[in-house]
């Protein structure tokens, strides 16, 4: 029987403190995917002599979690990742060496220490902000009065599994036109109950279409505004983090 290969060297060290990241991707830089960012958040981290944990074995790599990342394409002002470090930091210092380090557009906003329990149980829910250009504001909001008058608006998307078809009106738990911006752009606004397949803004404008028959002439601009714990439909979600802060306020 072959023995079985070990590591050559010291195991990594151990991680000590695990802190939780809210960043945001605006501007160009909301066409990055999550493979985009997590190799410019890598080198940021080194440029920023961040004592970051790593995983035993042959392939050791940064301790980092995603959790819920914007679809490609859409703005963000709440992508989290957690980190885990070797030595105890400052969360302030991480934040602003970070966002030195990473490329305009992504924006580290905060830095806390973790406390118990798991951040993606506390992302229930996500806020958008939809700008629909080249459209008639009054047709706007007679075609989201449509939809919200459905129990069911179904689309379809392509999984790595196939097309799946699903329904996306009970994931909304409020959708409004709000007003028009300075240009006379209509713009939308979407609580979004956070489900499996996720509902994103992009399927339900495919499922409203296909109710109404309205598209937006060009693509529009998404903007996630909020993710957190579901507060409800007029109020949005809450700070996922608000529970970290109070932890560490408390200690």
């Amino acid at each position: 029987m072959a023995r079985q290969r070990t590591p050559e060297g010291p195991p990594p060290a151990p991680a000590v403190q695990k802190l939780r990241i809210r960043y945001a991707k605006r501007g160009r830089l909301r066409f990055s995917s999550t493979r985009d960012f997590s190799r410019a958040l890598e080198r940021a981290l080194r440029r920023a002599d961040v004592p970051m944990a790593f995983s035993a074995g042959f392939h050791p790599h940064p301790l980092i979690s995603y959790a819920n990342a914007a679809p490609t394409g859409t703005a963000s002002e709440a992508e989290y990742f957690e980190i885990r470090v070797t030595e105890r930091v400052e969360p302030e210092a991480v934040r602003a060496a970070l966002d030195e380090a990473l490329p305009e557009g992504l924006d580290v906003l905060e830095v806390v220490q973790a406390g118990p329990g798991a951040l993606a149980d506390r992302l229930e829910a996500s806020e958008w902000h939809i700008v629909v250009r080249a459209a008639d504001p009054a047709e706007v909001t007679a075609a989201v009065d449509a939809y919200l008058a459905c129990e069911v608006a179904e689309t379809t998307r392509t999984f790595k599994t196939g097309p799946r078809t699903f329904d996306t009106r009970s994931a909304v738990l409020a959708l409004d036109a709000s007003g028009v911006d300075d240009e006379g752009c209509a713009i939308l606004r979407m609580v979004v109950r956070h489900t499996t397949p996720s509902v994103r803004p992009d399927d339900i404008l495919t499922a409203l279409h296909a109710v109404t028959g309205f598209a937006p002439p060009v693509p529009p601009l998404v903007t996630r505004l909020a993710q957190g714990p579901l507060l409800d439909a007029a109020a949005g979600v809450a700070d996922p983090l608000a529970a970290d802060k109070e932890a560490v306020g408390s200690g």
